[in-house]
């Protein structure tokens, strides 16, 4: 006995699983989008450096072919722009930020009505007695 499953039921269900996965994710956080930035600048840099390193590659490759016997009829050199080398990598620099106390980090959101800590409960507080 074979079961067969219409292909109208597996495309409905397979839409009614993909449905949690297409939930908006929160924002990254300041910390996250910086080190994306700098992963993204250290990619950059990576890329011009394989450039160059392959600028410097065909260039010696050339040079080593018409220094050859099977280059002394090659046509003439096209001028080309020399290779740059990109330098060592700097990071980019952290965007500005407010000091922490300016941001409200250490700050509690209200004023204090009591010190953070005591042996009272919390029906003491309020007036009643311990039971």
């Amino acid at each position: 006995m074979r079961f067969a499953i219409p292909a109208l039921t597996l495309a409905a269900a397979l839409a009614l699983a993909a449905g949690p996965a297409a939930a908006k994710l929160p924002p990254p956080s300041e910390e996250a989008k910086a080190k994306a930035a700098e992963t993204a600048a250290k990619n950059a840099w990576t890329d011009k450096v394989g450039a160059f390193q392959l600028c410097q590659s065909m260039n010696r490759t050339a040079d080593h072919y018409r220094k050859s016997p099977a280059g002394k009829d090659a046509p003439p050199p096209v001028d080309t722009p020399p290779c740059t080398d990109p330098g060592a990598f700097v990071p980019p620099a952290p965007p500005a930020s407010a000091p922490l106390e300016a941001a409200g980090a250490h700050s509690p959101p209200g004023m204090a009505t009591s010190p953070p800590s005591s042996k009272e409960t919390a029906a003491e507080k309020q007036g009643q007695p311990k039971k």
